[in-house]
């Protein structure tokens, strides 16, 4: 018995006239009014918005910690599984003449500027050189921090933070909607990867649901992308120009001011808007290849001044490290300890001391020294042994408080990212295989991301450890550690002339970034159109920069109410994520069935 066709009626209405022509009215007007509650909530109420999405955040974790982390887990095994079975790995993302549109090169090198570029400027120095400090083998108190022994677990974490399981995200979201869009003819928006499952519903109220929290995800995770870019790149421009209105005390710390922010923001959103309107986004592949080209450079000026010999050898160690403790990272989650559970495990002497005893204890950034240091002189008078008990009773604690900073926020950024990244990945990849797709972009960008992390932040890692950086690489922002590592290894006017450069790359990469985010939102609220309104793009481009205007100006200055909106905006589209490995599995079956079935038709006796 021959199986059902697959659901292909797929009939997002659009309007036919009016200002909203060739939108889906319900998506346009969500999306613009939830968008716009959030403006006004930070806006008229900066300190009450931004206490209330740490408190929503704070509350988020604390629940669902855990799922953020098995779910990417599971998100790596779905592809592994799908690209290592012969009759799925093989199938082609097209018809079965279909080649390729871009060469390999030119493919990488879109992959590479989409998926992360900001985010590789900003965290190349500062991840490595942070979980050098603080990463679950610290804060188990297994090794001591900032030591040659803490250097493994750095990048065993800095690994699992920027390799497969961040592709892997991507790819789900890429993989989903290439397949149905070059296997079944049907449109590049969100709702398309869960045909399989809604059926008709598609057309109505719950594919609208689904194409609003691609919407609104993208936003915030193009925001918190351009928060930090922007922040990186007032660094640079104080470095390069010595301006003290663009940080905040520019004679005892690196912050960006608010003004410093709120004007490169400016700067970069209205050059991504000219792009998006003016079309100059179609050349997003020579715009990508150039950005490729001079991260190459800076590479370049890393290996010969930096630290190699360091850099080889730790890429290679952490690369081993990194795949024998992978199936045990995928499934690593923590969850928090309460006061109640921490004061049952201390011994009688310690429990007039519980509250006290219990914030140091949790506390994954400091350390050991740091929470005996702070007791007060009662609790200090406590035995060594009930002390270093208080210690180890707080390590669940701290580990969850690590993973929820540093992990979960990668995720969460990751999963945010993954509408624009992944439709655009579907844009380029028509004519490859299913296992060309996944092997393609989850294991060589995550190799270059490696040789990154290694190369830059080796060299911070290294000029700390031997004393020549004399802490001043350690002591820098996190927006600013490039600027500060390469100040250590260069200087004169080849400093000036790479800090210049990091600045455009770091600009490029933006443009681009925010460029092809406002292309993206369209395209789903125009259920998959590419050929989209101009003055909507403007529309889009002032509510982005509104976005993330506000919510600097809410965090004072600050990026925590746009990783605090980040993360708990991410939340709903990780379900949608989880749904579309559901859906592709149940598509891919079917389609396998049906050919199948036509074979053995086709080679009956009556078929002749």
């Amino acid at each position: 018995m021959a199986l059902e066709d697959p659901f292909t009626d797929l009939k997002i209405e659009t309007q036919r006239a009016g200002f909203y022509k060739g939108y889906s009215l319900p998506i346009a007007l969500v999306s613009k009014f939830s968008v716009s509650l959030l403006v006004l909530w930070a806006l008229v109420w900066p300190l009450s918005a931004n206490d209330t999405l740490r408190s929503w955040k704070s509350g988020l974790l604390t629940e669902f910690n855990t799922f953020y982390n098995l779910s990417v887990g599971l998100f790596v095994v779905f592809l592994l599984l799908v690209a290592l079975i012969p009759a799925t790995g093989r199938k082609r993302l097209g018809a079965e003449g279909d080649m390729p549109e871009f060469s390999n090169f030119s493919w990488f090198s879109m992959m590479f500027g989409a998926g992360l570029g900001v985010g590789l400027m900003v965290y190349a120095t500062a991840e490595p050189l942070g979980l050098w400090e603080t990463n679950p083998l610290t804060v188990s108190g297994i090794v001591t921090p900032k030591s040659e022994e803490a250097i493994e677990g750095a990048y065993r974490y800095t690994f699992l933070h920027t390799g497969f399981h961040a592709w892997a995200i991507y790819v789900v979201t890429g993989l989903s909607l290439a397949y149905y869009a070059y296997t079944r003819g049907m449109p590049l928006t969100i709702r398309t990867a869960l045909t399989p499952l809604l059926g008709e519903y598609s057309n109505g109220f719950a594919g609208h649901v689904i194409d609003i929290l691609g919407v609104v995800a993208t936003i915030l995770g193009v925001a918190v992308t351009i928060g930090y870019g922007v922040s990186q790149l007032v660094d640079g421009a104080f470095l390069i120009t010595g301006a003290s209105w663009l940080v905040e005390n520019p004679l005892t710390t690196m912050k960006p001011s608010t003004a410093g922010l709120i004007t490169a923001l400016l700067v970069v959103m209205i050059m991504s808007t000219l792009s998006a309107v003016s079309g100059v986004g179609r050349g997003v592949k020579y715009l990508s290849n150039i950005n490729l080209l001079l991260s190459l450079v800076l590479l370049a000026v890393f290996i010969v001044f930096g630290s190699f010999g360091f850099a080889a050898t730790t890429y290679a160690s952490a690369l081993v490290d990194y795949i024998k403790n992978f199936f045990s990272m995928s499934f690593q989650a923590y969850r928090p300890i309460s006061e109640v559970e921490f004061a049952s495990v201390l011994p009688a002497e310690a429990a007039p001391f519980v509250g006290e005893l219990f914030a140091g204890a949790t506390d994954a950034w400091g350390t050991k020294a740091a929470f005996l240091e702070g007791l007060s002189n009662d609790a200090a008078a406590l035995s060594d042994a009930a002390k270093a008990a208080a210690y180890d009773a707080g390590t669940q604690g701290r580990l969850f408080e690590w993973q929820a900073g540093w992990t979960t926020f990668y995720w969460a950024w990751w999963i945010a990212f993954s509408p624009f990244v992944g439709l655009f990945l579907a844009r380029i990849s028509k004519g490859r295989t299913v296992r060309e797709f996944i092997f393609g972009a989850v294991i060589a960008p995550s190799l270059v991301c490696f040789a990154w992390m290694a190369i830059l932040g080796g060299a911070a890692i290294d000029m700390e450890l031997n004393g020549d950086a004399n802490g001043a690489i350690l002591a820098a922002s996190t927006t600013s550690t490039l600027f500060v590592t390469l100040g250590a290894m260069i200087s004169g006017n080849f400093l000036t002339i790479m800090s210049v450069m990091c600045v455009l790359l770091t600009m490029t990469f933006l443009v681009t970034s925010a460029d092809s985010g406002i292309l993206v939102m369209n395209t789903i609220m125009s259920g998959g159109s590419e050929d989209t309104g101009l003055l909507h793009r403007i529309i889009w481009g002032v509510l982005l920069t509104l976005v993330i205007g506000t919510l600097l100006i809410a965090g004072g200055g600050g990026l925590e109410a746009l990783t605090n909106s980040m993360i708990i905006g991410a939340l709903p589209f990780s379900v949608v994520l989880l749904l579309m490995c559901v859906s592709l599995a149940k598509a891919m079956i079917n389609d396998l069935r049906r050919l199948n079935h036509e074979a053995q038709s086709e080679g009956s006796p009556g078929s002749q």
